[in-house]
């Protein structure tokens, strides 16, 4: 699933933010850093599961978009912990469509 929504903080604190959040506020779900840069983070978990997040500037703030497969309810958690940016409207779409209804 793809997350993206808009906070006030610095990109550099979303992503120390998202390092301590998954390894400590989850531990049954715990996920690891394995790549970062300024405005992105790639942790690793359990069974080699990935959440990725970037930052991109944005109106009022930094745009976060993120995405995993298995980590989606600890990966809502989380963003829900951030400020949002005023009008900013967080947003969760499926990465894959569903079948047409007949």
């Amino acid at each position: 699933m793809i997350f993206e929504t808009v906070t006030t903080l610095p990109a550099a604190d979303v992503i120390a933010r998202a390092k301590r959040f998954f390894a400590e506020r989850v531990p049954q779900y715990a996920a690891y850093p394995e790549k970062e840069g300024p405005a992105y983070l790639v942790l690793r978990g359990q069974g080699g599961e990935e959440i990725a997040l970037a930052t991109f500037p944005a109106e009022g703030g930094v745009r976060i978009r993120a995405s995993t497969l298995l980590f989606d309810q600890q990966l809502d958690r989380f963003l829900s912990t951030l400020p949002s940016a005023p009008g900013a409207v967080s947003s969760s779409a499926p990465t894959a469509s569903a079948p047409a209804a007949r």
